[in-house]
């Protein structure tokens, strides 16, 4: 039987001593789709993922996968899913094929099944010609392709992926969104997190933000960037020096989400008068402008304007802290 939401979530709420890591969580993400969970370190996204792999239980509300209760019918959901997460979890000292053989072995299959099969997954990941190689002597993307594999080995309908591709380098993610993809094309639902917010803009049907362990915006990406505003102003001034009163002046006309990034000034644009009202004021001023372009908002902007703070240092990923977002989580599932 087939249902129209792969995952459900109604009120999911999970404590760890102090920490409230969920707070009343809803969800739902269609069968054979992609949906992004976004959030800052330590929102609560881990957490998530975890409850709906049965690896922990809510302490209030109620979650589903493919219609199963994940604490009544914790053994069916572990039958349906398969998960990725932050690191590889590949034996280093195995082969490829061993590792994949493993997996088949403890999931109940025959050994010429379980062989097969791996040979099959091993061949999709372009990875034949370093199945007979230990793991260790793998790049990090042969790894996570390898765990990718590892996680499908057992052909489930439902895959979580927990940023998967954290510490690939950019041709390695590329071709772990192309495997996604493909998997997605074969009627495979997949709940993704990330801190690569190209890839959830890329990847997702849908993306669902959580801050603080609760749910603060939810929809396609296009409708998200809407919200904060469809398009973004960026000037540079002809002159460096003019920067601050630049900034100053379009502050004046659209408010006080104006900022400066590097030479630029810019700022979430929702008025269509925005842009002629600060030409005017910079001409007014006598301040040159060498560029003056308006954009549509990314989707990393959107999670600055709705979360106050960008993924990382740099905008552009993981943070050096990302290591520890769900601390607690990490606590309670290790029982330290």
């Amino acid at each position: 039987m087939t249902h129209e939401y792969a995952i459900q979530a109604e009120g999911l709420a999970k404590r760890f001593k102090e920490t409230r890591a969920l707070d009343g969580v809803d969800l739902v993400a269609r069968t054979g789709t992609v949906l992004g969970l976004l959030g800052p370190n330590g929102a609560g996204k881990t957490t998530a993922v975890r409850i709906f792999a049965t690896l922990l239980q809510p302490d209030a509300g109620r979650a589903e996968v493919a219609g199963h209760d994940v604490v009544r019918e914790a053994g069916v959901v572990r039958s349906l899913v398969g998960l990725t997460g932050q690191y590889a979890a590949v034996d280093e000292n195995l082969t490829g094929t061993e590792n994949l053989l493993l997996i088949g072995r403890l999931l109940g299959m025959s050994r010429r099944e379980a062989k097969a099969r791996a040979a099959e997954l091993l061949e999709r990941f372009g990875l034949t010609g370093a199945a007979g190689r230990a793991v260790k002597t793998f790049s990090g993307g042969m790894r996570r392709r390898l765990d990718l594999a590892a996680s499908l080995v057992g052909r489930p309908p439902i895959l979580f992926l927990d940023e998967p591709t954290t510490g690939l380098d950019p041709r390695s993610r590329n071709e772990v969104w192309d495997m996604l993809r493909g998997l997605v094309a074969e009627g495979v639902t997949a709940l993704l997190t990330t801190q690569y917010l190209n890839e959830a803009d890329l990847l997702a049907d849908r993306i669902v933000v959580i801050d603080k362990g609760r749910v603060i915006a939810e929809g396609t990406s296009d409708e998200l960037k809407t919200q904060v505003g469809g398009q973004v102003l960026q000037l540079r001034p002809v002159r460096g020096h003019d920067l601050p009163t630049a900034h100053a002046l379009v502050a004046q006309a659209a408010g006080p989400q104006t900022r400066i990034e590097g030479d630029l000034v810019t700022v979430p644009v929702n008025d269509p008068e925005l842009m002629p009202a600060v030409v005017r004021r910079l001409d007014g001023a006598g301040v040159a402008v060498g560029e003056l372009t308006l954009r549509r908002s990314s989707l990393d902007e959107v999670f600055l304007a709705l979360t106050g703070r960008r993924t990382g240092p740099d905008g552009e990923g993981p943070g050096a802290d990302a290591e520890s977002g769900d601390r607690e989580t990490e606590k309670a599932v290790s029982g330290s």
